[in-house]
């Protein structure tokens, strides 16, 4: 099908009057600048493409803004953990998929188009396996379908509580794989792929895994062929790093840079504590750093020094994590906030060839979040996958704004969503600001939440 679109923003530039054809398979077929608008489907609004968001898990939506109270003068992420388990161990396979499901549709209302799940609720409440379903996979699987999101889905190993193989807490007992089970599942799951639906794959962290199991799930990723890049959890707390230092006599991004080859295969989540020396080896090694800053601000993590690894080439993704925000746009403003805060200075986080920061910001993140969730959306392009926004160009936020400006506005300004319509895989999803399924997800999330924690 054709489309029209007064301005759009292709890679590198603003074009105008755009002509655009989605084929039957939701691919971008061909796209035409200063064309015509006849026999075309009128979009009405600025278009830009959609975001991935590469780091999710699903489950924790539905205990967001719980744990804002003061247990103690010294709450941290442990302390937020352990709530988090609470509500891990509560939740049965339909509450997932009704909290999956109203999660995904308010990514795509909010400008995410596709998201990588780092999922590691694998069991019964018991720890068991499923009898009937390959594992909670399932359930993620359906909820992405019926959202209409595209859907990078991350089987993520998961085995010990601590470094040195220490036993799994009774409390984890849902998230434990051993090798040859969690194999098992992700060959149970490869057959599933499909141009909405991509399959990779996930280490929670150094300190989860048994001695040598992350030597095997590199292996397992080259055996089977996955283009996805290896996810892992590193770094995230100075807790983590010095235990890592206490086992390993070394810093956690140090000993995977000395022990495996970290090229454009490796996605690092958070990585917030590191060295100038790990910072030039991993933007030397091109892997895909995942930065999800509200999230880490939420649990006192810490800031990563992205200036300092844009400065370096590096490449960069955002994802929103525990989902205490489910907004790109509030990412990558706290992104660029953190490091003015802390250069004391403004527009931090520039390229030389884009010298707007709010365009440099989005085309990054989009550019590192595609190649982190392994799949064709790169940008509105030839052979993309037809993953779009509509932005309201009558909005008071965006009316009147030059083309080289509507990024930096919708970034820096845009405290009420400006987004009007979602197009995924060259599906309308959203209309009018409303989800096409928005009534019957809604009614479901409501029906979980009143069980969830009665």
């Amino acid at each position: 099908m054709d489309f029209f679109a007064k301005t759009l923003r292709l890679p590198g530039r603003w074009v105008n009057n755009v002509r655009f054809t989605v084929s039957s398979a939701g691919d971008f077929e061909s796209i035409t600048a200063d064309a015509t608008a006849e026999n075309a489907g009128i979009i009405d609004g600025i278009v830009i493409p959609g975001m991935p968001n590469l780091h999710s898990h699903s489950f924790q939506r539905a205990m967001v803004g719980m744990a804002e109270y003061m247990k103690s003068a010294d709450d941290d992420f442990w302390s937020w953990r352990n709530l988090m388990y609470q509500c891990a161990n509560r939740i049965t396979p339909s509450q997932l998929h009704a909290i999956t499901s109203q999660l995904y549709m308010e990514m795509l209302k909010a400008g995410y188009t596709s998201v990588a799940e780092f999922h590691y609720l694998h069991h019964q409440q018991n720890g068991k396996a499923f009898d009937t379903l390959t594992d909670l996979s399932d359930v993620i699987i359906e909820a992405a379908a019926g959202s209409g999101i595209g859907l990078t889905l991350l089987p993520t190993l998961y085995q010990t509580s601590g470094f040195g193989g220490q036993q799994p807490r009774e409390e984890q007992r849902r998230f434990i794989n051993e090798t040859e089970q969690f194999v098992s599942l992700v060959e149970k799951l490869l057959p599933l792929r499909s141009s909405q639906l991509q399959i990779g794959l996930a280490a929670h962290s150094l300190r989860a895994m048994q001695e040598g199991a992350l030597t095997e799930l590199v292996a397992l990723k080259n055996d089977l062929g996955l283009t996805t890049p290896l996810h892992i959890h590193i770094a995230e707390q100075e807790q983590e790093v010095s235990d890592c230092e206490n086992h390993y006599g070394c810093r956690p991004i140090q000993w995977v840079c000395d022990n495996y080859d970290m090229n454009e295969s490796w996605s690092l989540i958070h990585a917030t504590h590191i060295t100038a020396h790990e910072l030039e080896l991993l933007a030397k090694s091109q892997c895909i750093v995942g930065l999800c800053p509200t999230t880490e601000a939420n649990l006192g993590d810490g800031v990563f020094p992205v200036k300092d690894f844009l400065d370096l080439d590096g490449i960069i993704g955002i994802g929103s994590d525990s989902h205490i925000s489910v907004n790109p746009i509030e990412e990558l403003r706290w992104l660029e906030y953190s490091q003015r805060l802390h250069y004391q200075k403004r527009i931090r986080l520039i390229d030389e060839n884009i010298t707007h920061n709010g365009t440099n910001l989005w085309e990054q993140a989009l550019s590192g979040g595609a190649f982190a969730c392994g799949r064709a959306i790169n940008g509105i392009e030839m052979n993309m996958r037809a993953d779009l926004l509509v932005l309201d160009d009558t909005h008071p936020i965006l009316y009147g704004r030059k083309s080289e400006q509507i990024l930096d506005t919708l970034i820096f300004a845009g405290n009420t969503n400006t987004i009007r319509d979602v197009m995924v895989g060259g599906n309308w999803v959203v209309k009018q600001g409303r989800h096409i399924n928005e009534d019957e997800i809604r009614h479901n999330f409501y029906q979980a939440m009143d069980t969830l924690f009665e």
